[in-house]
Formats: C-alpha cells, sequence, structure tokens
C-alpha cells in the first residue's frame, strides 16, 4: 500500500492502494440525494443539509419537491421528474429554493434514473450553490485563457520533474511541440539549457515550498539552437486542498534583450574603465620602452591575449618615413605581452629586435595605409601574412590564435607604428567594439610615445655632449690614485649640468674638481662645459682655490640664467696637504684609516653665478692612505629623506677596511642613487699614495 497522498502506480495500471481525495467537489459542495419511485427522500447526505438547512432526520421521507423546490416550481419539477424516471434520460437545470429558515438560493441540479438489483426505480439528485458553480466556472475559464494566450512561458511539472503541462509560449519559447514536452523532464527537451540549476531549484521548491522568483538561465533550445538567451524563471509549488503536493508551476519570461543590454552596458563600463586606467598608466615616464610596455600591459588580458607594441626604425632614429605599396617595412620591436600562451609569445619579435616585414603583412598594411587591419576570424592562410616567418606562423596556429587586430600608432600627423593585437584564449573574435577601443587606446598612447621618442632623442644628444665634455684621467697622477663615476638622471628629467675633472698642475700637484650647474638639457650641459673649460685655464695659473672660485663666480654671472655650485681642491703630496674652496657645495667627506669617515667643516659659500660674497681656503691635512670623496647632490638628495640621514648614509658606507676605489664608486651609486632620481651624479674619489 502506497502512503497516502503519494499513490504509487503499476505502469498504466489502476491505482492501488487509498488515494486522498481531490479537492474539487468539497469547494462545490455537492449535495447529493436519491428518491425512490413516488419522490420521497430515501438518501440525504451532509452537504444536502447544508445546502436546503434541513437535517437527515427531518428530510428522510418527504416528498423532495415540499422541502427541495420553491413553491412556484413545484408542478414543472414534479413533471420533470416524471419524465426522468419514465424514460430513464437525465436532466439538468437551475432552480431557486426555499432553505428552510424561509430564505431563497439558485441551485444547479442534475437528475438521473437509478436501478437496483431488484429492478426498482430510483431518482438521484446532484444539487450545487449556482453561485459557488459560476464562481469556478468562471475561475476555470480564466485560468484557461490566461494559460493559453499569455505572453509568459508556462508549464507544470509533476513531483518527478516531468511535463504535465505546457502553454503556447513555452512551445514556441522552447522550439518543441506541446505534446512532445509531455511525460519528459526538461533536461529531455532543451538540454542545452543550464538544467542542472534548474533541477536542484525545482527540487527544493519540492521539499520547501518555498518559491523561486526570477533566477536566470543562460543557454539555448530548440527555437534557436545557435545563439544564447536569456530567461528569468519563477517556480511554485502546487498543492490541493488538503495540502497534497502535485507538481511545480513553471513560468519563464526571455529576457534576452535586457540580458544583451546588460552585457553590452557592462562592456562599455570596462571599456570607459580600460581607458581611464590607460590615461594613467600610459606615458608615467618618458622612457619610450617602459611607454610602451605599459600600453602592452594595459591591452593584456581586457582587450587581447597578446600584444606587442612595434615602432617603425626609421621613426626610432628620428626620421619620417613613408611606404610604397610593394615596400616592406623595417620594425623595431619595443613591447610585447602575453597573457598564457608561451607559443605566441615565442612568435613575437622580442623587444629591441628589428625585423623586415613583406609589403603583404598585415602588419605592414597598417603602417602603410595608416589604417586598422582587422580579422575577426582567422584562417590558416591568414597566419603567414600576420607572422614575420614560417616559423612564427606555425607557433601562431599552435597557440590558437583565432582573431588579429592591428591599429597604427598616429601622432601628429605621422605613423609611428602598430599596435598588434591577438586573441588566442578569450573565444570571442575581435568586435568594432573592439576596434574602436582599441583605436582609442593606441591614440592616447601615441601622442605619449611620440613624447618619449622626442625626448630620448633630445636626452640622448644631451648625454653625448656631456660626457663629451667630462675628462677621460688617468688613475694615478701627483701622490693620488683617481677613481671617478658619472651617473645621468633617471628619464623622468633630462640630463644636468654635473661634472668632476682631474687636472694635473706644476710641481707635481693636483687640482680636484666636482660641481653641479641648475638646471637640465643641453643649456646645462653647455654651461657645463664652458665653467669646466674655464677651469682648466684658470687652474694652470696655480691660483689660490678661492681665488679661482671668485674668477669662475664672474664667468658664471655672464652666463644666461646660469648659477653652479663648486668645490676646488688642491693637493699638494710634498706638503701632505690640500687646499679646498667651496661655493655653495656639499662638503667633501674625508677617510681616514682607523677613523670614522667626516664631512670636512668648510665655509659652504654663495654658488657661482650669486655674486657679491668672498669665498676662502681651508687646509687640510692628508696622509698616506687617506682618502677623499666629492659628489654632487644628485647622490644624497631625495624628495622623502631628510639629507643629514642620508649624508648619515654616505659615511656609514664609507667605514671598514679599504677597498679599491673603483668598488667604493660603484657601492655608492648602487646603494644611494636611485633609478628614478630627478638628478644626474658626479663623483670623484681620491686616495694619497705613498711616495715613492
Amino acid at each position: 500500500m502506497s502512503a497516502a497522498g503519494s499513490p504509487e502506480s503499476a505502469g498504466d495500471g489502476p491505482v492501488r492502494g487509498s488515494a486522498r481525495p481531490s479537492g474539487l467537489l468539497d469547494v462545490l459542495r455537492v449535495a447529493s440525494v436519491v428518491l425512490d419511485a413516488e419522490g420521497r427522500i430515501v438518501l440525504w447526505s451532509p452537504q444536502a443539509e447544508e445546502l436546503f438547512g434541513y437535517e437527515a432526520r427531518e428530510a428522510l421521507g418527504q416528498y423532495a419537491a415540499r422541502i427541495m423546490v420553491h413553491e412556484q416550481h413545484v408542478d414543472l419539477v414534479v413533471k420533470l421528474f416524471a419524465d426522468v424516471m419514465g424514460t430513464g434520460q437525465s436532466w439538468a437545470g437551475a432552480f431557486p429554493i426555499r432553505r428552510k429558515d424561509g430564505s431563497t438560493r439558485l441551485v444547479e441540479f442534475r437528475n438521473m434514473r437509478l436501478l437496483d438489483d431488484q429492478g426498482d426505480v430510483y431518482a438521484l439528485g446532484l444539487c450545487a450553490d449556482q453561485g459557488t458553480v459560476h464562481r469556478l466556472e468562471r475561475e476555470v475559464a480564466l485560468s484557461t485563457r490566461m494559460i493559453a494566450q499569455s505572453p509568459i512561458g508556462l508549464a507544470v511539472l509533476d513531483t518527478e520533474l516531468r511535463y504535465v503541462s505546457v502553454n503556447k509560449a513555452l512551445e514556441e519559447i522552447n522550439g518543441v511541440p506541446a505534446d512532445e514536452h509531455l511525460g519528459r523532464t526538461v533536461r529531455e527537451v532543451v538540454p542545452r539549457m543550464d538544467v542542472d540549476a534548474l533541477e536542484t531549484a525545482t527540487r527544493r521548491v519540492l521539499q520547501t515550498g518555498t518559491p523561486v522568483v526570477d533566477q536566470s538561465t543562460i543557454g539555448r533550445t530548440p527555437a534557436d539552437p545557435h545563439q544564447d538567451h536569456a530567461w528569468s524563471v519563477s517556480l511554485y509549488r502546487l498543492e490541493n486542498a488538503f495540502g497534497t503536493v502535485l507538481g511545480v508551476a513553471v513560468s519563464i519570461v526571455d529576457v534576452t534583450e535586457q540580458y544583451r543590454a546588460g552585457i553590452e552596458a557592462e562592456a562599455a563600463r570596462r571599456r570607459l574603465a580600460l581607458i581611464a586606467d590607460a590615461s594613467g598608466r600610459i606615458g608615467t615616464t618618458l622612457d619610450l620602452d617602459r611607454t610602451a610596455r605599459e600600453l602592452a600591459e594595459v591591452a593584456v588580458p581586457e582587450l587581447a591575449d597578446i600584444a606587442a607594441v612595434d615602432l617603425l626604425d626609421a621613426v626610432v632614429q628620428g626620421r619620417r618615413t613613408s611606404l610604397g605599396p610593394a615596400e616592406s617595412a623595417v620594425i623595431r620591436a619595443l613591447a610585447v605581452q602575453g597573457y598564457d600562451s608561451a607559443e605566441a609569445l615565442e612568435a613575437a619579435d622580442p623587444p629591441g629586435q628589428v625585423a623586415r616585414y613583406a609589403s603583404d603583412r598585415l602588419v605592414t598594411q597598417c603602417v602603410r595605409t595608416a589604417s586598422p587591419v582587422m580579422l575577426p576570424e582567422v584562417k590558416d592562410e591568414d597566419l603567414d601574412r600576420i607572422a614575420r616567418s614560417s616559423e612564427a606562423a606555425e607557433l601562431l596556429g599552435r597557440a590558437g590564435v583565432h582573431s588579429y587586430l592591428a591599429v597604427p600608432l598616429i601622432a601628429r600627423g605621422e605613423v609611428l607604428g602598430a599596435l598588434d593585437l591577438k586573441r588566442t584564449r578569450n573565444p570571442l573574435p575581435f568586435s568594432d567594439d573592439d576596434l574602436l577601443l582599441a583605436r582609442e587606446l593606441a591614440a592616447r598612447a601615441a601622442v605619449q610615445i611620440d613624447n618619449a621618442r622626442w625626448y630620448q632623442s633630445a636626452r640622448e644628444t644631451a648625454l653625448t655632449l656631456q660626457r663629451s665634455l667630462l675628462p677621460s684621467h688617468p688613475p694615478v697622477t701627483g701622490g693620488l690614485e683617481v677613481a671617478s663615476r658619472y651617473q645621468p638622471a633617471g628619464a623622468t628629467s633630462e640630463v644636468g649640468g654635473d661634472w668632476f675633472d682631474v687636472i694635473p698642475l706644476d710641481g707635481g700637484k693636483t687640482a680636484l674638481v666636482v660641481g653641479d650647474v641648475m638646471g637640465s638639457g643641453i643649456p646645462a650641459a653647455a654651461a657645463m662645459g664652458r665653467l669646466r673649460t674655464a677651469t682648466n685655464t684658470l687652474a694652470s695659473l696655480d691660483l689660490d682655490p678661492h681665488v679661482l672660485l671668485e674668477h669662475l663666480d664672474r664667468i658664471t654671472a655672464g652666463l644666461e640664467q646660469a648659477i653652479a655650485t663648486c668645490v676646488y681642491a688642491v693637493h699638494d703630496p710634498h706638503l701632505r696637504q690640500c687646499r679646498i674652496a667651496n661655493a655653495g657645495h656639499l662638503p667633501p667627506v674625508r677617510v681616514r684609516p682607523g677613523r670614522a669617515p667626516e664631512l670636512l667643516d668648510l665655509p659652504t659659500g654663495v654658488p657661482l653665478g650669486v655674486g657679491g660674497v668672498a669665498f676662502s681656503t681651508t687646509t687640510v691635512d692628508l696622509e698616506p692612505g687617506d682618502r677623499l670623496v666629492f659628489y654632487t647632490d644628485g647622490l644624497v638628495e631625495t624628495r622623502r629623506d631628510p639629507l643629514d640621514e642620508r649624508l648619515d648614509t654616505l659615511l656609514s658606507l664609507l667605514e671598514g677596511p679599504d677597498r679599491p676605489l673603483e668598488d667604493v664608486c660603484d657601492l655608492l651609486l648602487r646603494t644611494l642613487h636611485e633609478p628614478d632620481n630627478f638628478d644626474d651624479v658626479a663623483l670623484l674619489i681620491a686616495r694619497v699614495t705613498t711616495p715613492e
């Protein structure tokens, strides 16, 4: 026997065991009355008691017409009763009745003749309140019409999640006839939807009775097997009047347009975010390679899986160029960035390499025409037009490159190169929206790349000039062993006017000079060259250091907008002394064996070019093994740290056992000079040698 409310069935046979009845008859409150051949009441149901107001003991044995029919219809009802009993044909109709309490009510009647096993004739009357019947009819009619005409897909699933009812809208949504739904599960009808999530939600509704409203699901149905659609699914448990679970009602609304609009809105938001990100990340310095690398990093993985930034080699060298229809493009790779695609990265030209791309290559077409080139779907024969060589094309094929996009880098009307994009892991082809985004990124980055290109050219020119002005000195001169370094400023600034000099003088003496022209670029380097030349000329006159600085001060004042700091020292090995004068420069460090390094206590003076202030000379004793360390402020000054702390760090690095001067120079630069420092550095170290 099956449990109440959960009858078991064997195949298509009858239900075995007890089953709880439907609640429909209870809703109607159908009354049952049996009359004998003379019209007397022989059976009277509890529902009849409720409908007519007479208890069974009052009704049994009474003529039905007297208590069941309004007096004005008695004759008609008696005739109809006689017809039913005489012909055996059933009759149905509605009559007003007068209840025991005197009230009147319209009642629907159904009458039919009955025969028992003795051949006796009886009449069965079924009665229900007409208002209740009509209300139920309206509700059924309304429900039927709503389900049939609703634009929302509606279905009923049984407790085994099989379709038992489907409306026209769902038939169209699924692209499957209604009768092919019945008896089948969702998985069997639309297997390309997210069936697991739907089944899980449906079983939870069956178990808990808690509805699921607006659950999103994505998939494809036979109605449109080639496009993803989105639906909003709601689930409600169905129960009868006794609380027996009958199944689950399902409503499905196609929200594909809203879903696609949401995707497009999200894509637009991501594009705006990427452009905003690019504005902040591209061009943080004026270093050409770094700017190109920043562009490639922004493009991956949001826009592409592989991004390369390539410039025409002539552009890198500062020449304008244009390509003819059959002319190859000589391209210098500046940056390449990849997302989990080693083979595609291997196929790309490594940064710094110069390669020649034939005229039929897509990147050549891009820079020649100054127009984007897009292949949404890359075929095998396209790979040879993308890659530089057949070997690279084979690597791209193995990497799974399926979509390609190249956009020109154009600044100030000149084509600089191209942003080259490929997709491997991202399954979507490049779209028109992707093209717009790539062009926007390329346009923004091209200006930064062009700025970096011209800055780098100007910086290299200034640096070449400055290096040409710096001395090449022998490692040992006039009783001194000397080592020096010049470190240009980081890429965020132009070269400066720092210099040093080692000048042999008569009598075995040596002049040591370190200076810093304020400002940067070619003007500072030119001013530095003039001051260095003047210093060398004045040093040959064997002037006292403070006198020499006074002459340099007047010379500097004659230079346009030039101010400089300078330390000038003359070492005399015979006197074992060094005479030093300072013009607004940081003090040198004296390092003596067995003692802590010290900053020399010199009158600071004012910078050269200020004028009107006298300089003074200080004499410092120097014994063999002693060292003097001269430096410019780019070595120790930063924007974050107090100068005193940085000078203490300098002194601590100079402590310890004596080391080769070249090693000391490297240590100081490696430890103190920061790559993004805005100032260049001149460093000069001299050690007093033992007289021969």
